[in-house]
């Protein structure tokens, strides 16, 4: 284990001479202000899927995880479960994966633990993530803060990460392959800030959310339940790709229920939807954003759909994991 972790694990992980410490603990350095903190887990089969591998999306997914909560990542540790009979190379290009990742974040991976398990008991690779951000002042207001007019953004295509694990897991076939979404938020958070839209003196933006498991709708479910309003979307603005509409026909899905692990959902005051949407598309990550709905009196139901056909329908929250193991 011990040649394991100093001979494959820690040469990717380049740590700052003021951070090295005793094994069991990282020390840091100070920080002015409040801290975010979040902690996360991924059993994501397989291990590598078009655009990702468990590597990039575990950092990522912590990253962004603090992003949407107006955080600057600093810290993570990384653990891992492995497998018995888990190749070198392959470990080695998922830490290589990680390592890149944290470096275009800006984040160091600075603590970590390592466990064996026997074999055909964890897939190959389980990783769990913390991750430690500095909140840049003020931080984003809450969803509890909508109200009636307020405008619903969406940064990029959705569904793209659910149906590319689907696809790659179940050897579907498709030509070309779909590719997940992930990717780091902070430059669209960054983009927000830099326009004072998010941290200027308007702060505008009331709420943002990666939609992870349960997709955009279990993000609309979650503040439509804290702001006690009907959150109403319309189909024909929410922006998707030709392959991933396609493939969610195909497969009798919504990929509004399909996970993203690099696109968010930014709530914004009546009337800056626009502004806020320019300021998305000057990022890469985020240059297909568009408002799709707005905050309404609570009707019937907590989050509704106008359809293409122009009827408007409750948009049901799933019960149970319509795609499991996608993170």
């Amino acid at each position: 284990m011990r040649e394991l972790i100093e001979g494959t694990i820690l040469p990717r992980f380049g740590h700052d001479s003021e951070l090295r410490a005793p094994p069991d603990a990282a020390v840091l350095p100070q920080v002015t202000g409040n801290l975010a903190f979040t902690t996360d887990s991924f059993v994501v089969s397989p291990l590598f899927f078009p655009g990702g591998d468990i590597g990039r999306l575990a950092v990522f997914g912590t990253v962004n995880d603090l992003a949407v909560a107006g955080a600057l990542p600093l810290w993570i540790s990384l653990s891992l479960i492995i497998e018995e009979g888990l190749p070198i190379p392959v470990l080695e290009h998922i830490l290589e994966s990680a390592a890149a990742a944290a470096q275009e974040a800006g984040a160091q991976i600075v603590a970590g633990d390592t466990k064996v398990v026997p074999a055909e008991t964890a897939d190959g690779l389980f990783v769990t993530t913390s991750g430690i951000g500095r909140v840049l002042p003020p931080p984003p207001l809450g969803p509890e803060t909508l109200h009636v007019g307020d405008e619903l953004i969406v940064s990029g295509p959705i569904g793209r990460h659910g149906i590319a694990i689907l696809v790659a897991r179940e050897q579907l076939g498709l030509n070309p392959p779909p590719e997940t979404d992930c990717a780091c938020l902070l430059d669209p958070v960054q983009q927000l800030r830099d326009a004072e839209l998010l941290f200027g003196g308007r702060c505008v933006v009331r709420a943002m959310r990666d939609a992870t498991r349960g997709g955009v709708t279990a993000v609309l479910h979650e503040w439509a339940q804290a702001c006690g309003q009907t959150l109403s979307v319309r189909e024909s603005d929410i922006p998707t790709t030709p392959d991933i509409r396609g493939a969610a026909e195909l497969l009798g899905l919504d990929p509004l229920q399909i996970a993203c692990e690099g696109t968010m959902l930014v709530a914004v005051k009546s009337g800056t939807g626009k502004a806020a949407v320019r300021a998305l598309r000057n990022s890469s990550t985020s240059r297909d954003a568009a408002i799709i709905g707005e905050v309404k009196k609570r009707g019937l139901a907590p989050v509704s759909i106008q359809r293409a056909l122009g009827t408007e329908q409750p948009l049901d929250e799933l019960s149970g994991a319509m795609l499991p193991r996608i993170c």
